[in-house]
């Protein structure tokens, strides 16, 4: 028979609704659909660069262009990985997801980098910077070398998004296609206390490392309740094939109690304001490659949805077809959404770093108490 603890107060599953610090990072307005980085409106944001929208999660204002030239060289500069990192990417099996690659590489990075330790506001920013700059380069490596294709050396003379996708496939993207991984990477760089952000800071909270955080929100963002959908929501628009099935789809899927991929969200009551940017982009890049098919059933079971069901899409809709377009191979959209995402776990580390608590919460124990332990030799 369980005991009642003497904790009182109502207890919150997954911690829903509770607020447990301030952040000056990110506001969420579910209610009415908007997203504020540092203050500024995700829409105003997205007409920018990925650089820009990193430099204000980590310094906590806008640069100028001086400011935004130097640390977009900085990220260029830090983009390489030690050869011994190389060389344990390829010890990998080939069962290997990219996402778990992703997640030891950045354990081992840590390894031999004297400075990965270094527990200190300019050293977390410092570690930071260098992840971000870090991250494409290993999602593209790990990815190629499992393929049992050649690594492409950074190109120096591409931004953060182009060069992602020069290293992923050994093209130089058209311009619609940088602008394309450019917002996408925007829109999913930083979204308040997600789950994998969380525990970034937890990890912080102990004063542990930046590389041992990182690796924390990776670990955490693998999971399939929080990591990207998007492949998933390719699947299904593969699955219908044309507008005119979206009705009996729908049907059909509801009938057996399925979810429809890529629409709710737990925050938001309405659309979420990152579909709104990618819906325009998915039918800007579906335009230029004359392929307009994927986006007009997406359309079509929008409205459906909204009409049947008031749910709307989320961020990893629209993300389908805008990586559909750009070749992502199927199974990085969760490592692409650590590309983005490592941007707003430096700025979280280094905001609960700079007011410090190590994070813990208690538990209401439902437990028995007093058993009587009875010897191992005497037990049945």
């Amino acid at each position: 028979m369980g005991e009642k603890s003497a904790i009182k107060g109502e207890i919150k599953e997954g911690l829903e609704g509770v607020i447990v610090a301030q952040s000056s990072i990110c506001k969420i307005d579910g209610l009415q659909g908007k997203l504020y980085y540092r203050g500024y409106k995700i829409e105003d944001l997205a007409k920018g660069s990925f650089e820009e929208t990193a430099f204000l999660l980590i310094h906590k204002r806008l640069p100028n262009k001086k400011e935004l030239e130097n640390f977009s060289s900085r990220l260029k500069r830090e983009r390489n990985l030690p050869v011994h990192i190389m060389d344990l990417i390829k010890t990998f099996p080939k069962s290997t997801k990219v996402i778990e690659a992703l997640r030891t590489t950045v354990s081992a990075l840590a390894a031999g980098d004297p400075e990965a330790g270094s527990v200190s506001m300019e050293g977390h920013i410092n570690n930071g910077i260098s992840l971000v700059a870090k991250f494409p380069t290993i999602v593209a490596y790990c990815y190629r070398i499992n393929k049992g294709l050649n690594c492409l050396p950074a190109d120096s003379k591409l931004g953060h998004a182009a060069n992602f996708l020069y290293m992923l496939h050994g093209n130089v993207p058209r311009e619609i296609e940088e602008k394309a991984m450019n917002t996408d990477l925007i829109l999913h760089a930083e979204h308040g206390f997600n789950a994998s952000s969380f525990a970034a800071r937890v990890t912080i909270s102990t004063l542990s490392d930046m590389h041992s955080a990182f690796t924390t929100g990776i670990g955490t963002l693998k999971g399939p309740l929080h990591g990207g959908a998007a492949t998933e929501a390719m699947s299904m628009l593969l699955d219908i094939k044309q507008p005119e099935n979206v009705a009996t789809y729908v049907k059909e899927v509801l009938a057996n109690h399925y979810r429809i991929m890529g629409f709710g969200h737990r925050i938001y009551k309405t659309y979420d304001p990152r579909a709104r940017v990618l819906n325009a982009m998915a039918k800007d890049i579906s335009q230029k490659h004359g392929n307009m098919r994927w986006y007009n059933i997406a359309q079509e079971l929008e409205n459906i949805m909204a009409k049947e069901k008031n749910l709307y899409p989320n961020v990893d809709f629209y993300s389908a077809i805008v990586y559909h377009e750009l070749g992502i191979p199927e199974g990085l959209d969760t490592p692409i959404f650590a590309i983005a995402r490592s941007a707003g776990w430096v700025a979280h580390c280094i905001e609960q770093y700079e007011n410090n608590r190590l994070i813990r919460p208690i538990e209401e124990y439902i437990g028995p108490v007093d058993l009587e332990y009875v010897p191992l030799t005497e037990r049945k």
